[in-house]
């Protein structure tokens, strides 16, 4: 029979929605969201089900699917961001101060946000994530010298590396002396060395900002954007340190059907360095434009900090070892609330901008 493994697929997707609606806290909805929309959801099975139809069947009855499997992700992505709001209103009013009978007159008006409120948010919910694995929450300048940017990670003047980095100068100083910083990893210097001066390692940070490189802007990079990058320096760190926090990390994040690898990279900073990606939650490990037909989205890079590094910063490698990672926080939200194109967060559409204002 065609379409026979859809044939209640416009019921199953109302049962879905009304389970979804039904869902009465965050916690809830974090159980139930292997069973929505994960591997073991009801839309998993009709998608492995589609291989007895013919290849014209298959292409329709694939089309319903991800039609239907967008409106079950829509709804839930809707009822997370109620419940979060629900969740802040609580905990204000059990924060409200009591004023008595003392009466403020008011005149309403419009509550700014900040612009793309999908990126502060990102960070925030990041900065919690790491918060609770442990790490504490650092800053840094977004104006660098040369020798933060680049010679204190391993890249001299000249050094080939740094062609992976496409760099914004400033007129100040020597000529290609001052940067808007590429990447957040700068900050891990600052910290290591004052680390060193007050002797207060071990070290486990994350250092969430912006950066700014000569990117033409596409479905997945921006010239000004925003990074979190992690530093853990201790006795006795392993490359399964690392691994673990990674996938920890995204677990808690992306949640428990959202898988993490590690495949072998290169940067200067790092040995062994790794690139890390996750199953691409646009199509769900399928494949679509946004993940360039793989199923994985590279989120970032990774490796075991370089004894040069540490020599730069006075640490004795023989004693510390140590590793770092960082990622893209719009990269994280594109992935997050399923955004196809990440020139949508520069845009200055209103009709994106509200939904996260």
């Amino acid at each position: 029979m065609s379409d026979a493994p859809l044939a209640h697929l416009d019921d199953q997707v109302e049962e879905l929605l009304r389970a979804i609606a039904d869902l009465a806290s965050l916690e809830e909805l974090t159980n139930a969201e292997p069973t929505l929309v994960g591997k073991r959801s009801v839309l998993s099975s009709l998608q492995k089900s589609l291989g007895s139809l013919s290849p014209e069947e298959r292409r329709d009855a694939g089309a319903r699917l991800q039609e239907a499997r967008r409106r079950v992700v829509e709804a839930l992505e809707a009822q997370r961001r109620d419940l979060e709001a629900r969740a802040r209103v609580a905990e204000l009013d059990a924060d409200r101060l009591d004023l008595g009978d003392v009466v403020l007159d008011a005149v309403r008006v419009p509550l700014g946000a900040g612009h793309p409120g999908i990126v502060a948010i990102t960070q925030y919910a990041l900065e919690e994530v790491f918060v609770g694995m442990g790490f504490r929450v650092e800053d840094g300048p977004e104006v660098e010298s040369d020798w933060y940017n680049f010679e204190a990670l391993n890249m001299p003047p000249a050094h080939p590396a740094r062609g992976m980095w496409d760099t914004f100068y400033l007129e100040l100083g020597e000529p290609e002396t001052v940067v808007l910083r590429t990447h957040t990893s700068p900050t891990q210097i600052h910290l290591m060395e004052k680390a060193v001066a007050e002797e207060s390692l071990p070290l486990h940070a994350v250092m969430p900002g912006r950066c700014y490189r000569r990117d033409t802007p596409d479905a997945r990079h921006l010239a000004a954007f925003h990074q979190i990058e992690g530093i853990v320096v201790d006795r006795g760190i392993t490359f399964a340190d690392l691994a673990g926090t990674i996938d920890t990390f995204t677990r808690a994040y992306f949640g428990p059907d959202i898988d993490s690898r590690l495949r072998p990279g290169y940067f200067p900073f790092t040995e062994p360095s790794a690139e890390f990606e996750i199953t691409c939650t646009l199509c769900r490990g399928e494949g679509c434009r946004t993940c360039s037909q793989t199923g994985w989205i590279e989120l970032g890079g990774c490796g075991m900090i370089d004894p040069a590094v540490f020599a730069a910063v006075g640490i004795d490698a023989e004693e510390w070892s140590g590793f770092a990672f960082g990622f893209g926080i719009d990269r994280c939200a594109q992935m997050r609330y399923q955004i196809a194109d990440m020139r949508a967060l520069i845009e200055n559409d209103l009709r994106f901008v509200r939904q996260f204002s």
